[in-house]
């Protein structure tokens, strides 16, 4: 793998992560299109620390309010927060571990991945036949996100735009239910490093220039990526983002069916 080919995948992973037009669906396409062999374990748990870094970092506050909400009794708000994440990701993690080998089945058909992103685009328009409203995250709408996430699992199927939508879908305010799926990915993504982590450089001549290369750029682009986003998500053009997922669903279904 060249530099310029892990640079390329770490910017993909770094904005597809947190922007609603999945990460791996785009790095599945990304790899067909630039002709490079999937790059293995070591390669994807690199690119997704860097992601799972940018959100921590960016909201590494609210995270020590929680941490500290275990040992002060005062921080009720922040035990509520944490009580909703670990409900919210029990579905992800039943359903994953369940199906396990059916999920990376999917993730080698490049056809399903695109028809899965305009499925992508079509949970993203559907939040404008909603009223927003400006409620905060509830035990009810923290489980429906969780079960959203779930089944983004699929390549094609974005995480964040499920859970973003599920949450406007629950009658949660678009900013608060952005902000919430953020939170989520934390032991989403940090529970699938962990299980991949036995396998992390076993067995691979791992490349460091290009593989530091792309963890730099998905950290850098995560960070971005959740800024922009929750800037667009409060100006209400959220449901933009399905128009995109419509052109580059349709776009590799031209380009793979071939």
């Amino acid at each position: 793998m060249s530099y310029f080919e892990a640079a390329i995948l770490g910017i993909i992973q770094g904005l597809t992560e947190y922007l609603p037009v999945s990460s791996s669906g785009h790095l599945v396409l990304a790899q067909e299109l630039l002709g490079t062999s999937p790059q293995g374990i070591s390669f994807e748990v690199l690119v997704h620390l860097g992601s799972l870094l940018a959100v921590i970092i960016y909201f590494r506050l609210r995270l020590f309010r929680m941490a500290k909400s275990l040992f002060v009794r005062d921080e009720t708000t922040a035990r509520l927060e944490l009580g909703y994440l670990i409900v919210g990701t029990i579905p992800a993690a039943v359903i994953g571990l369940s199906f396990e080998g059916f999920f990376e089945r999917v993730f080698s058909e490049p056809i399903a991945t695109s028809a899965l992103l305009m499925v992508t685009g079509v949970i993203l328009l559907s939040t404008k036949l909603v009223k927003k409203e400006s409620n905060s995250v509830s035990w009810l709408s923290a489980l429906l996100i969780g079960i959203a996430q779930a089944f983004a699992i699929l390549p094609g199927i974005s995480r964040s735009g499920s859970t973003i939508s599920a949450g406007i879908w629950a009658r949660v305010d678009p900013a608060k239910a952005a902000e919430f799926s953020f939170l989520l990915s934390i032991p989403a993504i940090g529970g699938a490093v962990i299980l991949k982590s036995g396998e992390l450089f076993s067995g691979q001549n791992i490349p460091v220039g290009p593989y530091l290369a792309a963890f730099i750029m998905s950290f850098v682009f995560s960070l971005a990526a959740i800024h922009w986003l929750l800037g667009f998500i409060k100006k209400g053009r959220f449901e933009l983002f399905a128009y995109y997922c419509f052109a580059a669903g349709a776009l590799g279904l031209y380009l793979f069916s071939k």
